[in-house]
């Protein structure tokens, strides 16, 4: 898949080409992807490559061979769309799942899978294999976790980490390296170990903060981890990480976006079809990316020249980054402990800001669930294909006709029958529960095209009630979110946009860019490359707005989602009476 504009040639690159670009990498579940973008943060070209997956149950696996090769195809393929070399590219940074990648003391992947199999060495971040060491870390009640929204998810590194060295002991024994998958990938592009604030932080419980009065984030250098908390590692039963001395996974760290080593081997180089010596900055992860490459992009009034102003301004924003899964991304100038929300994560997406992390463990996901697994599917599937458009494009189509009869007071009153709780994996926030399942209620024998389009609306409408949730739970505590910015492959559905909008009854901005993370990623590349002082300064002058989408202002519209809400924080709260009734009954 390729996307591309024409270049607009300025200044000069690392190599000595005629156009100064910024390249950003972004692995996601089901894909490798490379952006080139130009000195004003717009997009030259988009290419992806995809990588292979195995899924067994609550086991989630990739091969980090599998990846970089998939990036290595991207790369090339963007560079040729853009009709560039290598010596066109400025800076280069990298974004992932916050997956976890294995491999040995000679760089060769160390199996993380019950099979066996080498090849596949990355847990990813989805993978639920650890609940119940997550559940044991938990119970320790470590005052790390305050820093976590109280408890660990089993998609965190600690518990993941647990479950290999009791499952897998000759993989544990073996092991020389346990790397986030971005940090792994600057890694194999620049020989340097050091480990980004991101990764650590919000993954691995470093608490990021312990560098506060260290050094301004403007001041590059990398810094001896002095965050970890030993006791922690120790009571929850991974003391040899201690006693190594963080070797395995980290003895250094490094602000988003600092220059790597020498920046890209002669290895890497010729793998991607690159320049030896590109800047190369240390990573974020794909959601933090996402939040760096729009944060920035909500329409500026003429006078907002004010630093101060400015950053109050980002504090009331939330991102948005809906892919698989959602990430709500917000910032603030002090620290703020929201129990359920990860964080509060010193410098873990904006350097020297403080970052909260809300989450829903599955939107695209289920949503791909819900459809791909109704009856009417494969017929749409293919009117979808025949159109040359997405499924959700045509469900889209059906929802307007629905709503266009005289009957329907408007276009979200289709589902007043239908209700959905969206938790098919688990809640992540705010209720930080992993057991949580997903609810139907109001099914029909129906099985044609238009239930299917209502049981997706309905799907779409549940997603932006558990958005309303966290943006309510977190405003409880202390945040005072009023504005979202959406980036990611759900921003573009213009249903799923504007039902946010009205649900939570706020502003829904969109950047101009339409591939936010890989803009991010490039932001980190081009920090590296010298280009800007610091990542404040990169977002501002590479974040641009685009359309901002209003709330309904009728107050029937109002009214019906405060009415579906009530009843979708009420199916939760009878799923957890449902299981202790249960439980007793089994006792």
């Amino acid at each position: 898949m390729a996307a591309r504009r024409p270049i607009n040639p300025r200044g000069r690159g690392a190599g000595g080409g005629g156009s100064l670009l910024f390249l950003g990498v972004d692995v996601g579940t089901g894909s490798a992807r490379a952006g080139l973008f130009d000195a004003n943060g717009k997009t030259i070209a988009t290419a992806s490559s995809p990588i292979q997956i195995w899924r067994e149950g609550s086991f989630v696996e990739q091969s980090s061979t599998d990846i970089w090769l998939a990036i290595c195809s991207a790369v090339k393929l963007v560079c040729k769309l853009a009709s560039i070399d290598g010596t066109h590219v400025s800076g280069i940074g990298f974004t992932a799942t916050c997956s976890l990648v294995a491999i040995g003391a000679d760089d060769s992947p160390v199996t993380v899978s019950r099979t066996g199999d080498a090849r596949r060495n990355v847990i990813v971040w989805m993978d639920h294999r650890a609940v119940h060491q997550a559940e044991h870390i938990n119970s320790f009640n470590s005052p790390v976790l305050r820093f976590a929204g109280g408890a660990l998810s089993p998609e965190m590194q600690p518990p993941k980490l647990l479950w290999v060295k009791e499952n897998l002991k000759e993989s544990w024994a073996v092991a020389f390296r346990w790397m986030d998958l971005s940090d792994w990938l600057t890694y194999r592009a620049t020989g340097d170990d050091t480990r980004s604030l991101c990764t650590t932080v919000c993954k691995w419980t470093y608490l990021g903060h312990a560098h506060l009065q260290q050094m301004s984030s403007e001041v590059s250098v990398a810094m001896q981890a002095c965050g970890w908390d030993d006791v922690f590692w120790q009571e929850i039963g991974l003391g040899d990480l201690v006693e190594s001395g963080y070797a395995t996974i980290g003895r250094s760290v490094a602000f988003p976006g600092h220059p790597l080593g020498t920046g890209l081997t002669r290895l890497a180089a010729q793998e991607l079809g690159l320049v030896e010596g590109i800047p190369v900055g240390t990573s974020l992860i794909d959601a933090h990316a996402g939040g760096v490459g729009v944060l920035e992009s909500y329409p500026r009034e003429q006078d907002a020249e004010d630093t101060g102003k400015i950053v109050d301004s980002l504090c009331r924003r939330m991102v948005l980054v809906c892919g698989t899964s959602t990430c709500h991304m917000a910032v603030s100038r002090d620290k703020v402990f929201i129990p359920g929300v990860w964080g509060p994560f010193w410098s873990a997406m904006v350097p020297e800001l403080w970052l909260t992390e809300g989450g829903q463990s599955a939107t695209g996901a289920l949503l791909d669930h819900l459809v791909e697994t109704h009856p009417a599917a494969a017929t749409l599937a293919n009117s979808a294909a025949s159109q040359k458009v997405s499924i959700y494009e045509v469900l889209n189509g059906i929802l307007e006709k629905l709503a266009a009869h005289p009957t329907v007071p408007f276009y979200s009153a289709l589902t007043k029958d239908l209700h959905i709780l969206p938790d098919f994996h688990g809640n992540r926030s705010p209720l930080a529960d992993p057991h949580a399942k997903g609810i139907l209620s109001g099914l029909t024998l129906d099985a044609n095209a238009e239930d299917l389009a209502l049981l997706y609306l309905a799907a779409v409408q549940s997603i932006a009630y558990g958005t309303r949730h966290i943006i309510e739970h977190c405003n409880a505590h202390g945040l005072q979110i009023d504005t979202l910015l959406a980036c990611g492959g759900l921003s573009k559905n213009k249903v799923f946009i504007q039902e946010h909008a009205n649900i939570v009854g706020c502003p829904v901005a969109l950047p101009r860019e339409k591939e936010s993370v890989l803009l991010g990623a490039a932001v980190l590349g081009a920090v590296a490359a010298k280009k800007f002082v610091s990542i404040r300064e990169a977002m501002m002058a590479l974040n641009a707005p685009g359309l901002v989408v209003e709330p309904s202002q009728d107050p029937q519209v109002k009214k019906y989602h405060d009415a579906k809400y009530s009843i979708f924080r009420s199916m939760y709260e009878q799923q957890v009476a449902n299981r202790e009734t249960m439980a007793a009954a089994l006792a």
